[in-house]
Parts: structure tokens; sequence; C-alpha cells
């Protein structure tokens, strides 16, 4: 029982911080993102942005695998997981993602916010 409550958490969590919840990342990922950026510009003032931007995405990552890892928690015996394979699939759909909003961006169907166009 505890097993599937942990896994439960580990969904709504992940969840909250994956691109699936696009009206939570106000309240997640960005605050992440900006402290991640935060912390590394005190090295350099000048990486503000563009480790913001990869906070942003590490928090997007994370929160695809912890929905991962408690799905497979929840709908599979320990004898069926194989956590290599597991994180390898979390990872490659998570690249294929990022992938995917980079081409929108570059073929114009998104457009950048005039913040960032100005960097």
């Amino acid at each position: 029982m505890l097993v599937k409550i942990k896994a439960l958490l580990l969904v709504g969590v992940g969840y909250m911080l994956s691109p699936l919840s696009w009206w939570n990342d106000l309240f997640f990922n960005l605050p992440i993102a900006y402290l991640f950026g935060y912390l590394v510009s005190w090295i350099s003032p000048d990486l503000f942005i563009p480790f913001t931007i990869i906070g942003y995405w590490i928090s997007n990552i994370l929160g695809i695998l912890m929905m991962q890892i408690g799905a497979t928690d929840m709908f599979f015996d320990k004898k069926q997981k194989n956590v290599q394979k597991d994180l390898l699939i979390g990872l490659g759909s998570s690249t294929l993602y990022t992938l995917l909003i980079l081409g929108l961006l570059y073929f114009h169907i998104l457009e950048l916010p005039d913040f960032l166009n100005q960097i």
C-alpha cells in the first residue's frame, strides 16, 4: 500500500512539474528555473537567462521522469521494471519534446516572447 501511495505522489508532483501542466508553470517550474538561474548568476551575471532556461528544461524533464517512475511503480511488478530502460525512455521522450518545441520555434509556428528576442 505504501508503494502505491509513493507512486501516486510521484505521479502528482511529476505532473505539476511536467510540460503537461502548462498552467502550473507560474507556481512550480518558473520559480525553480528562476532560482537556478539566480544561483548560477553569482558566477557570472550573463549566465542568468541561459541557466534560467536550462533550469526550466530540467524541471520539465524531472517531472516527466517522476511521472514515469510513479506510473511504473503503480502498474508493474518490481520484476517487470528495468530502471535503465525506463530512464532512457524518459530522457528520450523529453529530448523529443524539446526538439519538437525548438522546431516549432525555428519554423515560426511558435514565437518567442519579446524579452527573449533581445538576447
